[in-house]
């Protein structure tokens, strides 16, 4: 059973950055994918970033060149630096980890483990 549990959301400035952070327990597949997601009360639930195996990655448009996905194996764990931050990043932030090991991400249906979230706020 994979556990996952999100820290380093708050508040911040437009322009602004945060590191979030996704500790995870339980085994993960080196090739599976891991994702974070996002979702604010009346939308979809967006997913934000993808890495899988040997750091393929993938990006919404809409932080393509601001958000960066990262893994470090050694200390189990998914990071999402964020910079230049927009108000419309406001949302709840979650970690996210599938069993899905192909060289494309999987549709989100394959994420079969989620954190409890964290809170992210930009003002302008």
């Amino acid at each position: 059973q994979v556990q996952l549990v999100e820290s380093g959301g708050g508040s911040v400035q437009t322009g602004g950055s945060l590191r979030l952070s996704c500790a995870a327990s339980g085994y993960i597949h080196i090739r599976a994918w891991m994702a974070w997601f996002r979702q604010t009360p009346g939308k979809e639930r967006e997913g934000v970033a993808h890495i899988g195996a040997g750091g393929r990655t993938t990006y919404a448009d809409s932080v393509k060149g601001r958000f960066t996905i990262s893994r470090d194996r050694a200390k189990n764990t998914l990071y999402l630096q964020m910079n230049s931050l927009k108000p419309d990043d406001t949302a709840m932030y979650y970690c996210a980890a599938s069993q899905w090991t192909g060289n494309s991400p999987p549709s989100d249906g394959h994420y079969n483990s989620w954190g409890q979230g964290t809170q992210v706020a930009v003002s302008s």
